[in-house]
């Protein structure tokens, strides 16, 4: 199963639903891509462990802080949670493009 790809990814947050797209391409035990949603784009990579992926991503609005993204690929779907912090964790759910 790959975990290649664009994704369409709802984040269910404090701050309301959150959309955003991710690319990924992964390479053995690693990827790197871009994630892209209402505040802008930026560069990602991570770790791979068979279909689960893990990344941080540093945002500076509306608040600095580090998300922490854990989430599991099945077939076309994408399943998992966002850490933001004091905020603590928010549902993520995707879909391939």
């Amino acid at each position: 199963m790959s975990v290649d790809g664009a994704w369409k990814t709802t984040v269910n947050s404090p701050m309301g639903v959150q959309q955003g797209t991710l690319n990924i391409t992964a390479s053995g035990d690693s990827f790197t891509g871009t994630m892209a949603g209402a505040a802008g784009s930026q560069d990602i990579s991570g770790k791979v462990d068979g279909a689960n992926l893990s990344w941080s991503a540093k945002i500076t609005s509306p608040f600095p802080m580090t998300l922490e993204f854990t989430v599991a690929v099945d077939g076309d779907n994408m399943t998992g949670s966002v850490k933001a912090g004091s905020f603590g964790s928010s549902p993520l759910t995707g879909v391939r493009a």
